[in-house]
């Protein structure tokens, strides 16, 4: 229930009134004065109490019971088929003989008063690899550099000024389509160079855990189309896939890894600097892959599904 900001009377005040009434037996002049509100008021209350009890307290809808020309079954039918064919409010009320404000309240009443609801929501899509390797989602998260924390922590902006203008740095991130297991860098930049070296590092860093790639995913990033890019590809006998312009879906599985990166990293505390946020990256990959459970895969955690021998285990879990 709304109440606007100069009510006299909220449902508690209400009760309160008719309290003083019907129980300690005070004049209903005398209340009406003491509540600020007139005579008629309280003697409306007070038989709402006497005749509902409580929720006659409450406020009634203004709807009215019963409408005196009510739009007809067969016009309502006639708007929900004209808007079917993606006709606009006005240019119903105008084939109908209604007016436009009653085109409106059918249409709200039916869901159709937005031109979304005329399609029907794409299905979700949702895939999973059935082998380790077998695809790899690479993405990038641009993060602002710091050498102090900002005043959403401190509570001041005194000397913040002097921080301004450091720059960026950018997490190269990786995850495996299959195991969700993931791994991530912080560079300088975006540049082909970076995002060739962070391939490079990754596929070796599957290669330690047995995982052979085969296919990268990637967006559209000027990084990903260059021809560095594709020849280093090519060398490490990889598939290169990439998204559909302006269709993040498509690497889902990174652009969430981002956002729990972000959330239980990036964003978990207050880093004295830029660079003590980078040096507890490995701590916390370390956590996500082998000792946090992943709700995507029924909460295990990603490296459970290498199903790595013992001796392997001790050996990688260092």
């Amino acid at each position: 229930m709304d109440i606007h900001d100069n009510a006299r009377l909220t449902p508690r005040g209400r009760a309160e009134l008719v309290r003083r009434v019907l129980v300690l037996r005070q004049r209903r002049a005398d209340v009406a004065q003491a509540f600020g509100v007139s005579l008629k008021t309280v003697t409306k209350w007070v038989r709402r109490f006497q005749s509902e009890g409580a929720p006659g307290l409450r406020d009634r809808s203004s709807r009215p019971h019963r409408l005196y020309r009510p739009t007809s079954d067969a016009i309502v039918e006639q708007i929900r088929t004209l808007r079917l064919e993606r006709w606009t409010g006005r240019q119903i009320a105008c084939a109908t003989g209604v007016s436009p404000a009653t085109v409106s309240r059918v249409l709200k009443r039916q869901g159709l008063n937005r031109l979304q609801a005329l399609v029907p929501p794409e299905p979700i899509r949702r895939y999973e690899r059935d082998h380790p390797g077998e695809l790899i989602h690479i993405d990038i998260k641009k993060l602002g550099r710091f050498d102090q924390p900002g005043h959403r922590v401190t509570g001041s902006r005194i000397g913040q000024s002097a921080g301004r203008g450091i720059g960026w740095e950018f997490v190269h991130v990786s995850l495996d389509d299959a195991s969700r297991i993931a791994t991530a860098s912080v560079m300088s930049d975006e540049k082909k160079e970076s995002a060739v070296a962070f391939l490079e590092a990754t596929i070796a860093t599957y290669a330690s855990l047995g995982v052979t790639v085969t296919r990268v995913m990637t967006d559209n990033g000027s990084c990903y189309r260059s021809r560095a890019f594709a020849h280093a590809c090519k060398r490490l006998e990889l598939r290169h896939i990439r998204t559909r312009p302006y269709t993040p879906k498509t690497n889902g599985k990174a652009e969430r890894f981002i956002q729990t990166a972000l959330r239980e990293w990036a964003y978990a505390c207050s880093y004295p600097t830029s660079a003590d946020r980078t040096a507890a990256l490995p701590a916390w990959l370390h956590r996500y892959n082998w000792h946090r459970p992943h709700g995507g895969i029924k909460f295990m955690t990603p490296i459970s599904r290498l199903r790595l021998t013992e001796d392997n285990l001790l050996r990688l879990h260092s």
